[in-house]
């Protein structure tokens, strides 16, 4: 674990909102030099504390305006393997992310489409075609909105 101070924190904090920031910028922003910043943001990347700068994607904006989750619980664990069954999810471009779960659920399925009916051919020529599929729950995604967390 590495240790923050309340500088660190706001640096954090701006990049959480807008990761596109120049080290100068968020220096002018708190009273620090350029290179005073950037060494505080390669501190914290070299400790893990994040890991990398992403882009954002609007799935909305590229047409694709339902996003549903599904809980999934395999058949039978021992007849195949949860690497089998992995890489197969893994595949299937409209799944964004797969997590592997402890509790009623195998996996949690974050799958993204164009429209319910769209959703609809994903889940039954990809998804229920996976191997060791056994029960499948899904809950459609109204609206979402993204915290920093507990930064402090």
């Amino acid at each position: 674990m590495i240790d923050l101070d309340d500088t660190d924190r706001a640096i954090l904090r701006a990049l959480v909102e807008d990761a596109s920031q120049s080290a100068s910028a968020l220096g002018r922003r708190f009273g620090l030099s350029q290179p005073a910043t950037w060494r505080r943001i390669r501190r914290m990347e070299e400790a893990g504390v994040f890991r990398g700068r992403r882009v954002e994607i609007d799935h909305e904006r590229l047409g694709f305006g339902v996003t549903v989750f599904l809980g999934v619980k395999l058949a039978t664990k021992g007849r195949v393997s949860l690497e089998d069954f992995e890489r197969a999810v893994s595949a299937i471009p409209e799944v964004q992310t797969v997590q592997h779960v402890l509790g009623v659920y195998d996996y949690r399925l974050r799958v993204i489409a164009r429209d319910l009916s769209d959703f609809e051919r994903v889940l039954r020529r990809r998804i229920m075609t996976l191997p060791g599929l056994g029960q499948v729950d899904a809950n459609v995604l109204l609206s979402e909105e993204l915290l920093p967390g507990p930064l402090g």
